[in-house]
């Protein structure tokens, strides 16, 4: 299902030239659709002085954007939030289609009524049930009366129509269903993690026993306690007025997922050993307390700590009672020893001998980073249903039916990945208005595209080529798949349909950048969040079939579109290594000569998350960073913004480039960056510097570590120093686990690289930082300190988290970057 509350990372045309190359933006027609107007938002004289105190401010400054837009439940205008003037609350506000300029704040006794955007529908669609602040409403279409089903302090989740036109929902481990004419609730199936219950129990040693033999009281009173129970289960069995009998799923467990089928007869449900997302000695001390004392935060645990963790998967039989567990055992792969070459690498390199054999792996539901919807999908009848799983070790994802007569899996799809399987790109489910054909993303050709398949035939692949696809969401009727794609260019992403029958592909919009979208509930019209590169995100709608798109908001202030922005270019930048360019964003002076006998200095930007897109032609996930380019541009710098290996947007290749060796293609992608510039952007490459944060902070460390010269300064924020102390979730996919893979941890972790700095150094640390631990600058400093150097400093932020929360923290650290820049490039 296509994630409701969009998230706008916006974009659009670059339209910068220079000399020296031409950009994607100088490449495309100019013929676009147009953009109807309905507000006058012109761009002011620029004749505003830019200061990093006016880039580091609160954002307000920039724009208040849409965000989490979605459609009326009726199609007739659009709901979103805004961030409220001078706060960090947000308004919700609605915009009727027939007014646009007048939109106006819900007030909150009335926003029940508009909270509907994770709704879902029966089946012919005449009623939405959702929830607000934990309860349900049910809204007919027809007549738009909304009626409230629950009021009180429980949370009811997983709303879902059943076959018989009830509403059910899950509350805690119980499920229930509601008439919605009469209000009957009844309870369809409880969940317990522990032993069924018993009238007596067993004695348990010999005291015990011989008390049960010798004293008639005692057998008495067990013999009244095993009646009562008795009939209490004979009373259940026979009066349905009664809620059933809880499924009992035994001690030392923890419920990871339950799933109701539609027909309201079975559950699905996964299991595991229970487990904590942290040890008591994962812990980070606070020094600015209100109290004024230190304060240890609870942190998650390192992956070097991590210890695998296995799903059982069950079939429940709400009519029968009866409890199936599955096994694994039908999917291909599933006790494959998929890391051996790893393991015989690592043990070679030990004076070791590793024997490779064949053993259960330990399988979990998938955990998509995007999904609501979960692992586990039904077809509109409840008859059939299909999971996807995926193993611990990363290295396969499994979609499998549920044989419920065979009481087994069935495995439709297995992706393996010698590298691993991407966190994303996983929707999937069943083909609405068919029972048996399923449609899902995968990887299998290079590229994250559109399959569909009848759970008893082959594979039939829906969209293809070099792009990938993003948020897919099925039609109504079946007919089509939705999804955005950079098919025109990888830094464009545009709106399509596929037709799920014979794969004809239809592009939707025409606007350029990123367009983020929303289907309307009569799928023909898209509210699409679209921006460029000098413009934050806005709402637009266009009706599917024409090439006009209506501008519904406009929230960029003033002031900021008072200044003179640098529009970036989009450049392709050969590589040396691989058959595929890097792009880059490049931002030139606005003076810029290709042929000034003084050539410019430079700095590299290297964006953060490493599995993120930012050379696209829209509005920048660094939103603080883009202004800064342009107020380096002022000062004479060339800035390029790179997207290395390991990015997101070009593929699989692309982003497995750094399995087990991180810090490697990145680099010599950064190297293939500054010698390009040096040939094409008269940069002297002997003034070059470079910053990023986080996964940037990363590169940074590693680019000055062991490319030394490369850059003359760099500035490592919030950096990475060793992938050991990181989380298991994003490093285990790409470095396995250290036990497993230590040559890959070793080779990849700027820690054992620290003595080869010769070049001006900055590192700024939150210290607070509950993602990238403030350790992992304090060993590196200690590290620096033992080897003698000199040429580096360090900055340190009591109160800020990973992402920066005050704008004098923006400032101070980003007074810094440029100090070290002036003093080392110029």
């Amino acid at each position: 299902m296509k994630t409701k509350l969009a998230v706008a990372i916006a974009a659009a045309l670059l339209t910068a030239s220079c000399a020296s190359t031409q950009s994607y933006a100088q490449n495309e027609t100019t013929e676009r659709p147009a953009v109807v107007q309905t507000a006058a938002n012109s761009q002011a004289t620029a004749d505003s002085v830019l200061t990093l105190n006016q880039i580091m401010a609160d954002q307000e400054w920039v724009a208040r954007s849409p965000s989490n837009a979605y459609w009326m439940a009726d199609g007739s205008g659009v709901i979103y939030q805004q961030q409220r003037e001078n706060s960090e609350l947000n308004d919700w506000y609605h915009l009727a289609l027939e007014n646009p300029s007048e939109a106006h704040t819900i007030p909150l006794d009335r926003l029940h009524r508009y909270a509907h955007n994770d709704g879902v529908y029966n089946v012919d669609r005449s009623l939405l049930a959702y929830t607000f602040e934990g309860n349900i409403f049910v809204r007919e279409m027809a007549t738009g009366q909304i009626r409230q089903l629950t009021r009180d302090e429980a949370r009811q989740s997983q709303l879902l129509f059943m076959t018989d036109g009830r509403v059910a929902y899950r509350q805690g481990n119980d499920f229930f269903a509601v008439d919605t004419a009469s209000g009957l609730t009844e309870q369809l199936a409880s969940l317990e993690t522990r032993d069924a219950p018993k009238a007596n129990e067993e004695p348990k040693d010999f005291i015990a026993r011989e008390q049960l033999e010798l004293i008639e009281f005692v057998q008495n009173e067990r013999k009244i306690r095993a009646d009562r129970f008795n009939q209490q289960e004979e009373l259940r069995a026979a009066n349905e007025s009664l809620a059933p009998q809880p499924f009992y799923l035994g001690t030392n467990k923890q419920i990871v997922a339950a799933s109701l089928s539609p027909a309201g007869d079975k559950l699905i449900v996964a299991v595991s050993a229970p487990n904590s997302w942290r040890d008591d000695g994962d812990i980070m001390p606070n020094y600015i307390g209100e109290d004024g004392r230190v304060k240890a935060e609870n942190v998650r645990r390192r992956v070097a700590d991590a210890k695998p963790v296995e799903h059982q998967l069950m079939m429940l039989d709400l009519e029968s009672g009866e409890q199936t567990t599955l096994t694994y055992n039908t999917l291909p792969g599933w006790d494959e020893d998929v890391l051996a070459d790893v393991k015989r690498e690592n043990h070679e390199a030990q004076g070791k001998t590793y024997t490779s054999e064949k053993k259960p792996r330990a399988i979990t539901l998938m955990q998509d980073w995007g999904w609501q919807s979960g692992a586990v999908r039904w077809n509109s009848e409840g008859t059939e249903a299909v999971v996807m799983l995926e193993a611990w070790d990363n290295k396969d994802r499994w979609i499998a039916s549920l044989d419920f007569a065979g009481k087994q899996l069935v495995n439709q799809h297995r992706l393996h990945d010698e590298a691993w399987i991407n966190y994303t790109h996983n929707e999937f489910g069943f083909v609405t208005g068919t029972q048996d054909t399923i449609w899902y993303q995968s990887e299998e050709d290079g590229y994250a595209h559109l399959y569909a398949k009848t759970l008893d035939g082959e594979a039939r692949q829906l969209t293809s080529g070099q792009y990938v696809t993003e948020d897919p969401q099925l039609s109504a009727d079946g007919q089509h798949i939705y999804f955005s794609a950079n098919e025109p260019h990888p830094g464009n992403y545009e709106i399509y349909r596929v037709a799920v029958a014979d794969g004809e592909l239809e592009q939707l919009t025409e606007l350029g950048g990123i367009n983020n979208y929303e289907l309307s509930p009569a799928e023909d019209q898209l509210l699409i969040t679209h921006s460029n590169a000098l413009n934050p995100p806005e709402l637009y709608v266009q009706a599917i079939g024409t090439d006009t798109a209506e501008r519904l908001t406009f929230t960029a202030t003033d002031t900021y579109l008072s200044f003179p922005w640098s529009a970036p270019e989009i450049v392709p930048i050969d590589s040396s290594h691989v058959d595929h360019p890097i792009y880059t964003r490049v931002y030139y002076p606005d003076d810029y000569d290709a042929d000034r006998a003084e050539k410019y200095p430079a700095v590299v930007f290297i964006h953060g998350a490493g599995y993120l897109q930012n050379a696209h032609s829209g509005w920048s996930n660094y939103q603080r960073e883009f202004m800064f380019h342009t107020f380096l541009t002022q000062q004479g710098y060339v800035v390029l913004d790179l997207d290395y290996r390991g990015s997101k947007g070009y593929g699989r290749d692309w982003r497995t480039a750094i399995y087990r060796q991180m810090g490697t293609p990145e680099v010599e992608d950064l190297i293939d960056v500054v010698n390009w510039a040096g040939v094409n952007a008269n940069v002297d490459t002997d003034r070059v510097g470079t910053y990023g944060g986080s996964y940037g902070g990363f590169l940074t460390f590693m680019a000055l570590f062991k490319e030394p010269g490369l850059f003359k300064a760099g500035a490592a924020l919030r950096p990475v120093s060793d992938w050991a102390h990181y989380n298991t979730g994003y490093t285990s996919n790409i470095l396995n686990l250290p036990d497993d893979d230590p040559i890959a941890y070793r080779r990849s972790s700027p820690l054992y690289f620290t003595e080869g700095l010769e070049d001006a150094l900055l590192i700024n640390s939150p210290m607070v930082d509950d993602n990238v631990f403030f350790q992992d600058s304090v060993r590196v400093v200690q590290r620096l300190i033992e080897h003698e150097k000199e040429d580096f400093e360090t900055a340190i932020y009591p109160v800020e988290p990973h992402g920066f929360r005050q704008p004098s923290s923006w400032l101070d650290e980003y007074r810094r970057i440029y100090k070290l820049f002036e003093e080392n490039l110029k």
